[in-house]
């Protein structure tokens, strides 16, 4: 049973509390034009600087919307593209409905390496946003998971210390980066196994 004192929770968005699934936005692609969305996705996987440096806030949003749509040769609009690239979230209600429970003894943040049209055409419509005092986002702190920056970015809007962070992340590497700056953080599998780990800390 752990006695270790926690202040802040801090959430991981995608696939932990809205899973994600970039073939919808593939099959959308593709009904316009055979094969448009598959050469979109395989220039996507094949330039992933392109879209690292766009979660870091490097590239510009117009200049990004601008890079895509020459791939596709101009087949649709940046509206269009906007919508069909963030529209590719659902909601993981059982962990969603943990975070009103836990808002009433802990300070609560969300940290997430994501980018501006994600946010505003994709996820900023979400109401459980609303439980956290804060969303950390990698494209406004020019920073992202699992560099040491981002975490700090926390630490800073919380005033609480390294040790007072339990973190929740479905990639392992993220969540080594959180305990190498001595947060306690666990990897997300399911709901059952975060509950599992949020009992073992007391922490509900």
């Amino acid at each position: 049973m752990s006695l270790q004192k926690y202040s802040a929770i801090v959430f991981d968005l995608g696939n932990v509390l809205i899973p994600f699934d970039f073939n919808k936005a593939i099959i959308k692609l593709n009904q316009i034009e055979n094969g448009m969305g598959d050469r979109l996705n395989n220039f996507f996987k094949s330039n992933y600087n392109l879209h690292r440096d766009f979660e870091k806030g490097k590239i510009p949003e117009n200049n990004f919307i601008h890079r895509m749509l020459e791939v596709v040769n101009h087949r649709i609009d940046p509206a269009t593209f906007c919508s069909y690239y963030a529209d590719i979230f659902s909601l993981n209600k059982n962990v969603i409905s943990l975070l009103p429970v836990l808002k009433r003894n802990y300070k609560l943040f969300l940290l997430s390496n994501t980018d501006s049209i994600h946010k505003k055409y994709g996820w900023e419509k979400y109401e459980f946003l609303n439980n956290f005092d804060k969303l950390i986002l990698s494209f406004e702190v020019g920073a992202m998971k699992p560099e040491e920056k981002i975490y700090r970015a926390v630490e800073e809007a919380s005033g609480f210390t390294s040790k007072e962070h339990f973190f929740i992340d479905d990639i392992q590497e993220y969540v080594d980066g959180a305990k190498k700056i001595g947060w306690d953080a666990v990897q997300f599998i399911n709901y059952q196994k975060l509950l599992n780990d949020l009992k073992e800390r007391n922490i509900i």
